[in-house]
């Protein structure tokens, strides 16, 4: 009786590596397969201006695009959302994003954007900019540049959308 058990238990063992085996040999081609498909994205990616940043690549025409697929003709007041539904399409980690559009300056620089000096008389794509909060704009503005112009929530005719003096703007670029 203890041989047929020991028998029965070599046959289930067997099985089990059999098992184990294939399961590698999944796990294995999954794994290949994974790989084959990041490559193949890398090369796509690589034949449009992307930034990179440490963790993510930036898709310049992809923020175009969509900043501007979704800008209408006049002021909804939500740019800091347009802005970040750009920023999202285009790889962006926009994680912890802040609601106020002028409290969006670190989580441009976590994505690899540099404050610089305004160059709104040579704005490049993917620019962006964000006005601090006035007496009139409790949550300031952000826009960015497509190279059609300038886009937030609207499509502005200039960067200059507030009227009162002394606005403060903050000038954001991708560092290349």
């Amino acid at each position: 009786m203890a041989h047929a058990h020991h028998a029965a238990h070599a046959h289930v063992h067997h099985i089990e590596e059999r098992k184990e085996d294939r399961s590698q040999g999944d796990l294995k081609t999954k794994v290949m397969l994974r790989q084959a498909a990041s490559t193949t994205e890398k090369s796509k990616r690589s034949r449009t201006k992307n930034h990179k940043t440490e963790d993510q690549n930036i898709n310049l025409h992809k923020f175009s695009s969509k900043l501007e697929s979704i800008s209408a003709n006049h002021s909804k007041e939500k740019c800091a959302k347009n802005i970040r539904i750009a920023l999202q399409a285009a790889g962006a980690d926009v994680s912890k994003h802040p609601v106020a559009a002028s409290d969006w300056g670190h989580t441009l620089e976590k994505n690899g954007y540099k404050k610089i000096k305004p160059a709104f008389n040579r704005p490049q794509e993917g620019d962006i900019y964000i006005i601090e909060r006035t007496s009139g704009h409790t949550y300031g503005h952000i826009a960015g540049y497509t190279g059609n112009g300038w886009f937030s929530d609207f499509r502005q005719k200039t960067y200059a959308v507030y009227k009162e003096k002394d606005v403060k703007y903050s000038y954001y670029r991708l560092d290349s």
